[in-house]
C-alpha cells in the first residue's frame, strides 16, 4: 500500500528527515505487529502533556491547580486529539489491516492513538522546539477556547437560588481529612427545600465547586 506522506508533512509544516520513523509512527499493530506505533504514541502522549502544561502555565501563571488541571484534561483528551487528526485528514495516512482492500474505515481510537504518535515521531525526528510549534499551531483554536471565561458552578447556583428562593445556597464543610501536603476537603451544599449535595476536592473551594456542579446537575 502506497502512501504520499508529503501531503502530510506539508499540512503539518515538518518535512521527516527518517521518512521510517513518520511511516511507523502511523503503522497500527493490526498492520505490522513487531513495527507499530504503540510505543510512539506512548512518548507522544508525554510530549502533549509536557507542551500544554507549559502553554497553560504561561497563560494562566496565578491560576490553581483544580482549574489549571480541567483546562488541561480538555485540551489532551482523547475527544480533542480525534478533532485534530480529522482536522489533517490522519486517516489518509493510517496503515491498519485492510481485509480483501475493502475501503478502510479507520476506528476513532486508533485515529486519536496515531495523533498522539505523531507526536512523537516529529520529536524524535526535530526535537522539542519543533514539535512544541506543531502542536501549539494545531492546538491553537482549542487554546483560544479554554481562555473564555466561563462563570463558575458556585455563581451559577447563586444566581439560581436567588432567582428561585431569594436566598443564597448554604455550604458546610463536613470533613477535612489526609495528610497536611495532600489534604481532601469534602462540602456539601443545600438550597431551601433541597438535601445535602455533597462533594470532595483538594481544596476547600475546589470541594465546594464540585457540590455546587452536583447540586446544578440535579435539579436542572
Amino acid at each position: 500500500m502506497k502512501i504520499d506522506y508529503s501531503v502530510l508533512e506539508k499540512r503539518i509544516k515538518v518535512i521527516f528527515k527518517n521518512k521510517k520513523l513518520l511511516t511507523k509512527s502511523l503503522t497500527h499493530k493490526s498492520f505490522n505487529k513487531e513495527k507499530n506505533n504503540e510505543k510512539i504514541e506512548f512518548l507522544g502522549d508525554r510530549v502533549l502533556g509536557l507542551v500544554m502544561a507549559k502553554k497553560l502555565l504561561e497563560i494562566y501563571p496565578d491560576e490553581k491547580e483544580g482549574i489549571l488541571d480541567k483546562k488541561f484534561a480538555s485540551l489532551v483528551n482523547k475527544k480533542t486529539c480525534l478533532e485534530i487528526a480529522k482536522k489533517i485528514d490522519l486517516q489518509n495516512f493510517i496503515l491498519t489491516f485492510n481485509l480483501k482492500n475493502q475501503k478502510n474505515i479507520i476506528q476513532d481510537k486508533i485515529l486519536a492513538d496515531s495523533c498522539e504518535a505523531l507526536i512523537g515521531s516529529i520529536y524524535l525526528d526535530k526535537g522539542f522546539p519543533t514539535v512544541e510549534k506543531v502542536i501549539l499551531n494545531l492546538w491553537e483554536t482549542k487554546i483560544k477556547e479554554s481562555i473564555i471565561t466561563q462563570v463558575d458552578a458556585k455563581t451559577k447556583l447563586q444566581e439560581f437560588s436567588l432567582q428561585k428562593f431569594k436566598k443564597l445556597p448554604i455550604y458546610k464543610l463536613i470533613s477535612n481529612t489526609g495528610p497536611r501536603h495532600k489534604p481532601l476537603f469534602k462540602v456539601g451544599v443545600k438550597l431551601l427545600n433541597t438535601k445535602l449535595y455533597i462533594s470532595e476536592g483538594k481544596s476547600k473551594k475546589d470541594a465546594e465547586q464540585n457540590a455546587a456542579i452536583l447540586c446544578l446537575n440535579s435539579i436542572k
